[in-house]
């Protein structure tokens, strides 16, 4: 199966998408997009997440084929190459990034979040990454990234 769909507003064409494929695979290791980590693979630590058709999704739960002719953002499409936007400069500044496994799912979970809601409590910021799981912090750097991207992006609007 020939796979076409668009990824950071670049349209690409994929050969011999296997079946069970994950767009996980086909965004790691045939478009060369490593920012989708792969961790569990069945959905629950969030470091695959993305955007498709602007909802978060765990990418290792979509088959590739389940993106065809559809928009993808990663974590790499939130800024331009060799820049950072506004969530990670803000995770960056509190020092929410430790090993940096995870900040590619927590950053794609609060675009999200900031997104839908662009001054967040503590309450909507916890339920919104709940998804999301550490195994490096206490969480307390990268709920203030959240609070302060949320107030950066409120300070802009």
């Amino acid at each position: 199966m020939k796979l076409i769909l668009t990824v950071n507003g670049e349209i690409h064409e994929v050969e011999s998408i296997w079946e069970g494929e994950s767009l996980m695979h086909v965004l790691r290791e045939r478009l060369a997009l490593p920012g989708a980590k792969n961790a569990c693979e069945q959905g629950e630590c969030g470091s695959c997440s993305v955007m498709l058709d602007e909802v978060l999704v765990c990418s290792c739960l979509v088959l590739a084929r389940q993106a065809q002719e559809r928009s993808v953002v990663t974590v790499e499409g939130l800024a331009p190459p060799d820049d950072v936007g506004v969530v990670q400069q803000a995770f960056i500044e509190t020092g929410a990034v430790q090993c940096g496994f995870c900040t590619p799912g927590f950053i794609m979970a609060t675009e999200d979040l900031l997104r839908r809601s662009p001054a967040p409590d503590d309450a909507e910021i916890r339920e919104a990454l709940a998804g999301n799981l550490c195994r490096c912090t206490g969480y307390e750097k990268i709920l203030d990234a959240v609070r302060l991207a949320s107030a950066r992006l409120g300070a802009m609007g």
